[in-house]
């Protein structure tokens, strides 16, 4: 199952206008720019799509417009679905099902950090509630609670539970019963090394052609690698969802930068940085910006 999502998944971000609705002539243009530049899949409604500030309607909606306007092409969707409320989450599976997805991405519940016993609950009825593919995702930096690999090598006995984004590097290791997917972009060519599928990655909307060669040409991996550390570096001097809209924006490939509050455009150190590192990599010269 691992293998059918394909190695290189955008966390897609979800476009905004200038008034802060959802633009979806930005995002059909969006999708098939990353699928024709190194993206295998998008996972739409992830955090960098900025899924917290969606409404289920704007959610859902984003979720069918990738699944209708990517059927036939051989991309895969995966929707982010997950919710710190189990019966939100049980809502938006269910919702999501109907619209058919290749897969779910569930983080787990955050904020309020139930116990071991809770999460596993909270796995249970979400696999009650679907016969889609899910990817788990453990990001304990978001959530504030870490899933050890026991516990994700126990998840990983529920039906339809197949992968994990990891985005924890202490926790990298192969999970019985789990593909892995590089939940951070940095981690990429060591989950690869692992012999693992992938990542489910930010910087693909900019050097998705360059992530798919660590993929392709394992023996130049490291030096790929190598060359796109201070992308990686770069990107979080804001929130990866505005870093990445301005970055798109100075590239002509987005007509807003607009994120929705609380996140907010990038001031004008934050986005030399984004331009520096554009420059840097011989983008701007090819840009409308």
């Amino acid at each position: 199952m691992a293998e059918t999502l394909g190695s290189i998944l955008t966390a897609m971000i979800t476009p905004f206008d200038a008034d802060g609705n959802v633009d979806e002539d930005a995002a059909v243009a969006l999708m098939h720019h990353l699928v024709e530049h190194g993206s295998d899949g998008l996972v739409i409604c992830g955090t960098t799509g900025e899924a917290s500030t969606l409404d289920d309607d704007e959610h859902l909606g984003m979720v069918r417009l990738a699944v209708e306007e990517m059927r036939g092409t051989g991309t895969k969707i995966v929707a982010g679905v997950g919710s710190n409320d189990t019966r939100h989450a049980i809502h938006l599976t269910e919702r999501a099902t109907e619209i058919g997805p290749d897969a779910l991405l569930h983080v787990n519940p955050y904020y309020n950090r139930p116990s071991r016993r809770g999460i596993v609950r909270h796995y249970e009825e979400i696999c009650r509630a679907t016969d889609l593919p899910i990817v788990l995702y453990n990001i304990p930096q978001r959530t504030g609670s870490d899933m050890s690999n026991d516990l994700l090598a126990e998840l990983a006995q529920l039906d339809n539970i197949f992968a994990v984004k990891q985005a924890n590097a202490a926790n990298l290791a192969k999970v019985d019963g789990l593909a892995i997917y590089a939940g951070n972009d940095d981690l990429l060519a060591d989950v690869l090394d692992l012999g693992e599928p992938g990542g489910i990655l930010v910087a693909s909307h900019l050097f998705g052609e360059e992530m798919h060669r660590m993929v392709d040409e394992p023996d130049h991996r490291r030096a790929i690698d190598g060359g796109l550390r201070d992308v990686y570096a770069d990107m979080p001097v804001a929130p990866l969802a505005c870093a990445t809209k301005a970055a798109l924006h100075l590239l002509g490939l987005l007509p807003s930068a607009t994120p929705r509050l609380p996140y907010v455009e990038l001031d004008d150190r934050e986005l030399g940085v984004i331009r520096t590192m554009l420059e840097r990599h011989g983008l701007l010269q090819h840009s409308r910006a």
